[in-house]
């Protein structure tokens, strides 16, 4: 059963989503943009037999607190900060990271801190290498060059309806499992008043991200966490290129292209499972 929880963190609600036992092994599930621990509805329970299973909402997302960018600065370091707390206050000394989208830059920032604590990853586009960014980061770049009225009005179609349900239903290959729940409900949390002013900081600040990548991968190289790529193979936001990166850093890394999209685990939430259940089946027997 899945249990929806929330907790205090720095005086934040940061909502999350639990399954599995605690004696098991924790696998922390960090979703993208512009989605939350939603995006893991149907993988959540097919993992609860293997895994105890946290999937939390990060600050201005989902069912987690939204306070202004007055009130709060919206940062990928201090997204991540809230989340390392949340792992500390539930206790977990040791964990696996599953990391999509925005996911990536948070995951990777815990993982640089505290190595020793990351048992492996599970990687669903997101990226550690400029070459994995796609056509949608041409307005990001822009943003960072010159946060202008109008590289700033631009920005602002990333998060309309429109582009919402482009990242759900672009490169799909069984459109009729493609629930409307997911960018109806990602949609609504976007459009509460103050949030576009949230995705504009973030997008501003996802410029530290690339400025990170060699970090990231030097972590990769030194401590070669076991890492299993389920990549949604027509992806236009991350490119197969980001894919591949992985293993020029990697040793113990299994790739697989799915059929599907950006949100691939829209129609691949059972094979992703099983793919995750076979490879830390098979690394740690």
């Amino acid at each position: 059963m899945v249990r929806y929880k929330k907790t205090k963190i720095d005086g934040l609600d940061i909502f999350f989503r639990e399954a599995g036992h605690p004696d098991r092994p924790t696998l922390i599930l960090l979703h993208g943009f512009p989605s939350s621990s939603h995006m893991f509805r149907d993988l959540i329970p097919l993992l609860a037999d293997r895994f105890h299973v946290i999937a939390p909402d990060y600050p201005g997302f989902g069912n987690s607190s939204m306070p202004t960018t007055a009130q709060y600065p919206y940062t990928f370091e201090n997204l991540s900060i809230v989340i390392e707390k949340l792992i500390a206050k539930l206790c977990i000394p040791r964990y696996f990271l599953y990391v999509h989208d925005y996911g990536g830059p948070i995951g990777f920032r815990l993982a640089v801190r505290n190595p020793q604590r990351i048992l492996g990853f599970v990687i669903q586009n997101a990226v550690a290498d400029e070459k994995g960014l796609g056509k949608p980061f041409d307005l990001f770049k822009a943003l960072w060059a010159d946060p202008s009225p109008t590289t700033v009005a631009a920005f602002a179609e990333l998060v309309t309806f429109d582009f919402t349900k482009k990242q759900y239903l672009t490169g799909v290959c069984e459109p009729y499992l493609i629930s409307p729940d997911g960018y109806t409900m990602d949609q609504f949390f976007l459009d509460r008043p103050g949030n576009s002013q949230i995705q504009l900081a973030l997008g501003y600040d996802y410029r530290k991200n690339v400025e990170q990548y060699p970090v990231w991968q030097q972590y990769l190289r030194a401590y070669q966490p076991p890492t299993l790529i389920a990549w949604g193979k027509n992806d236009f936001i991350f490119t197969l290129e980001g894919a591949y990166a992985f293993s020029r850093d990697l040793v113990h890394i299994e790739t697989y292209f799915l059929c599907g999209g950006h949100f691939v685990l829209e129609e691949q939430s059972l094979q992703v499972a099983k793919l995750i259940k076979s490879f830390f089946g098979r690394v740690y027997s």
